[in-house]
């Protein structure tokens, strides 16, 4: 039944990163439920996910050619060393420490992932800020994706829109991208940290995948609102679930 699990919540969140984020709220919550500890989870959660992050990218590959807006090189720096920079602190933050603040997490995602689309409309509108601000901004942006990343699409979008984007799939495109290379840095971090768990890691991997390829096709055809409301319900719940069990 616990695998049935992973393989479920895995493949649904490869449809969910597909097509409008949120995966790591259903990859999260399922391996802490299969017994994973949460430092874990986290970790574990991030090798499953991360190569369906990066073969999306390699999809967008024609608009990210086309971005003159972001100097890439800098702004994938900025992203790597911030991302392994989070991973670390994941690994050197200890067990019960991460479960205390897991609750907090999972809420500030969840606020993010709800209002995070007004916010980055509003900040496009009324905010026009310097290149290395924006390099900032995004370090620390990539930092709490190493650590966490729930909700990290939102703030990414959010920083390539001061930065004079408007072009919604090369946004989407470069989003991707970033997300993808602070999933495999922290990879990385994680596996040379042994914080993985490898059986569930590798279930969920092949399911994350198949999710990716082939549910994306049929989630297109929902409407982007319903399945942004069904993360949000999904994130709601398991910060609930984390307040009450972990309190």
């Amino acid at each position: 039944m616990l695998t049935l699990l992973l393989i479920v919540s895995a493949f649904f969140a490869g449809v969910l990163n597909a097509v409008a984020g949120g995966g790591s709220f259903l990859t999260f919550p399922a391996l802490v439920l299969a017994g994973v500890p949460p430092l874990n989870a986290n970790a574990t959660s991030t090798v499953a996910v991360a190569p369906g992050a990066l073969a999306s990218a390699y999809g967008y590959r024609r608009e990210l050619g086309k971005i003159r807006e972001v100097h890439l090189p800098s702004f994938l720096g900025v992203s790597l060393v911030g991302g392994l920079i989070g991973a670390l602190l994941l690994l050197w933050t200890p067990q019960r420490t991460f479960e205390a603040v897991v609750p907090w997490l999972l809420l500030f995602a969840t606020v993010l992932f709800a209002f995070g689309p007004t916010a980055s409309a509003w900040i496009r509108r009324n905010c026009t800020v310097g290149h290395t601000a924006v390099l900032v901004t995004q370090f620390f942006i990539a930092v709490y994706g190493g650590y966490f990343g729930g909700g990290i699409g939102i703030l990414i979008l959010a920083t390539l829109g001061v930065f004079g984007l408007t072009d919604l799939h090369a946004m989407n495109g470069l989003k991707t991208l970033v997300s993808g290379c602070l999933n495999a840095v922290a990879v990385v971090a994680f596996v040379l940290g042994g914080a993985v768990y490898w059986n569930e890691a590798l279930i969920m991997l092949v399911a994350a995948m198949a999710g990716g390829y082939a549910g994306a096709a049929v989630a297109r055809r929902i409407p982007p609102p319903v399945l942004r409301k069904f993360v949000i319900l999904v994130g709601a719940a398991m910060t609930v679930y984390f307040f009450v069990t972990k309190g």
